[in-house]
């Protein structure tokens, strides 16, 4: 295969990516409006364990160490259970408008606990790059009124922002393991079904089986938790330049909120699409590499 094939697959495979993942906002608002968000992350995370347990299978990645298997049980607690449970919450609370940029903002997070975590230093243009960000879900939040914030669920956004510091800290926890990325997946999922299963039997009680709970649930399992993952894997697999991968996920914000003003009916207000634009500009300017 030439090199320029190779890059054009690449370039369709992260593209295939970023338009189902700016699907998946749509996507659990509609579940939630059936189910609670235990239900919905129980079903949804069923299908994605046997399509990851699928590509462990198939590619033969199935085996964890003793110290891999600790980590997957670690990371079973952060993705799919707490993560999840506390994101699904927000966007219950919220317009999804409103909860999809500020669960966006956890690659500013990244930045930031990289510094302790990574032992990183915090550049000039990261600290701008967060302070853009952050102005923008100030403007975001306050729909044009900057003397007075409008009526808003606050603990929903309290729980889309905490949404982001564990999903900060679950990739920089990853960045110590040097476990098969298929297989940690997989059993990570798997170690979360009984967690999730006793949280709803504690909670909301189990989901039942409706042909709607199952395609919400598949629409959350496939494209949010399983192929979406793969699929981007194989997109930096195959690029010699992940960094030009990586900006086409800057793509997905902008077609949500296409989908959830089509599909959901949301009155987008103007001010919300200027504070997703800042954010999205803040985390350009986070994650492009200082040079010179």
């Amino acid at each position: 295969m030439d090199n320029q094939h190779q890059q054009r697959r690449a370039f369709a495979y992260g593209l295939s990516a970023v338009a189902l993942w700016s699907t998946v906002a749509t996507g659990f608002k509609l579940g939630l409006q059936i189910m609670a968000p235990a239900q919905l992350l129980l079903i949804g995370t069923c299908i994605s364990t046997a399509i990851f347990w699928a590509a462990a299978l198939r590619t033969g990645q199935t085996r964890l160490t003793v110290t891999g298997r600790k980590h997957a049980l670690l990371f079973a607690l952060i993705n799919p259970f707490a993560y999840y449970l506390v994101l699904f919450e927000a966007y219950d609370r919220l317009p999804a408008h409103v909860a999809q940029p500020l669960n966006y903002t956890w690659a500013i997070v990244l930045a930031i606990l990289a510094v302790p975590w990574l032992g990183q230093r915090l550049s000039l243009r990261t600290t701008t790059g967060i302070g853009v960000g952050y102005a923008g879900v100030l403007v975001l939040l306050s729909q044009g009124n900057f003397t007075r914030m409008p009526s808003t669920d606050w603990l929903g956004v309290g729980l889309a922002l905490f949404s982001t510091l564990l999903w900060a800290g679950y990739w920089l926890m990853n960045t110590r393991t040097r476990e098969p990325p298929v297989a940690l997946m997989a059993w990570s999922f798997l170690y979360s079904l009984p967690l999730l299963a006793i949280a709803c039997a504690i909670g909301p009680g189990l989901p039942r089986l409706s042909v709607p709970a199952l395609a919400y649930g598949a629409w959350v399992g496939c494209i949010e938790l399983g192929f979406t993952f793969l699929l981007w894997q194989q997109a930096l697999r195959l690029t010699d330049n992940a960094a030009r991968i990586g900006q086409l996920i800057f793509l997905a914000p902008f077609l949500s909120f296409a989908m959830i003003a089509t599909v959901l009916g949301e009155a987008i207000h103007f001010t919300s699409i200027v504070g997703l634009a800042i954010i999205v500009t803040g985390l350009f300017i986070t994650r492009t590499p200082q040079t010179g």
